[in-house]
């Protein structure tokens, strides 16, 4: 799948430029939130079914989202991520309309995910998206945590 601004492309887990964005996120993450971890089970090769790598023009990774299967007929959105100098450019909405169509292909049809609230743009970008806010749900129902996270639901059309 391309749009204007990149190419989005299927990856695996363990492909190290892959891994590299999730470093990159999980790093930016720790600044925002002052070394605080991740709530619930990071995603593995094991449990991500599906993972998308926004590429430029140029082949540079620029930004990644997964999906890990929660049950059925429903997935977690995992890893939305896009580089700094590369925001704004309407990658993280192409990720998750590819995701979106990616989950529709598989029968799920809901997508929830778990965000922070010093995420404004994710926050943004899931609400104009139709994500609307629920609870904890899965693993982080008993995280002891669970309150510091928000939470997004959307229901798919199919």
């Amino acid at each position: 799948m391309t749009s204007s601004t990149c190419a989005l492309v299927p990856a695996a887990w363990d492909e190290p430029e892959v891994q590299a964005l999730v470093a990159a996120q999980q790093e930016e993450l720790r600044a925002r939130y002052e070394g605080d971890t991740e709530p619930g089970t990071p995603p593995s090769a094991a449990d991500v079914a599906v993972l998308l790598v926004a590429r430029d023009a140029d082949g540079t990774p620029v930004g990644c989202g997964a999906l890990r299967r929660l049950e059925p007929g429903a997935a977690e959105v995992k890893r939305m991520y896009v580089v700094p100098g590369a925001r704004g450019r309407g990658i993280s909405r192409a990720v998750l309309t590819a995701l979106e169509a990616a989950a529709r292909e598989r029968g799920w049809t809901t997508l929830r995910l778990e965000t922070g609230p010093l995420q404004p743009e994710a926050i943004g970008l899931y609400e104009s998206a139709g994500y609307r806010p629920i609870g904890p749900f899965g693993v982080y129902v008993d995280e002891p945590d669970a309150g510091c996270s928000l939470y997004f639901e959307r229901v798919l059309a199919p």
